[in-house]
């Protein structure tokens, strides 16, 4: 089924998190036995649009499978954890990454800082968490591996468990 859309490598903002969130609800409708294939190159985006579109992706009848192609960093890391267990792929020459979740949240006083920084805490706790659990490892290798840019090669990324297997290819 073609949906006429197309999308060449981006971050997850806004409108593509509703347009990709209303695709997997649509497709999840129309036949909830088919599988669905998000193919993942991107560099982060906001964690707000991010977490709902992991959030549509948990909750889909469908299979969800997620692949790895070139960089998925940031919050792309986190999509591509969002796919079902053991369906989660990375292609060979890909680049997975981690780190702490940040904010555009403060752009005015000192005070309204101090606010978002509780809510920083907060998302921060929701997304360690989710890899936690996504991934079986403990929330404390998490916040670890999260601490500073953590770059991975697909093996690194199937040893942290954000990813289950490497697609062969034949060359």
């Amino acid at each position: 089924m073609d949906l006429g859309l197309s999308y060449s490598a981006t971050s997850v903002e806004t409108e593509i998190s509703n347009q990709l969130c209303g695709i997997i609800a649509y497709l999840t409708i129309e036949d909830s036995t088919q599988d669905i294939f998000m193919f993942v190159q991107c560099l982060g985006g906001g964690v707000l649009p991010g977490l709902a579109l992991f959030d549509m992706m948990t909750v889909s009848d469908s299979a969800v499978y997620t692949i790895a192609m070139g960089y998925s960093a940031s919050m792309g890391a986190f999509v591509l954890s969002g796919g079902d267990i053991t369906k989660r792929l990375a292609f060979p020459h890909a680049w997975v990454m981690i780190h702490q979740p940040a904010s555009s949240f403060y752009e005015g006083e000192l005070a309204n800082y101090f606010l978002d920084t509780g809510e920083i805490r907060r998302i921060r706790k929701s997304v360690i968490r989710a890899y936690a659990r996504r991934t079986g490892q403990s929330y404390r290798a998490i916040l670890t591996g999260m601490e500073r840019d953590s770059f991975m090669t697909p093996e690194e990324a199937q040893a942290l468990g954000i990813i289950d297997g490497i697609i062969d290819l034949e060359y």
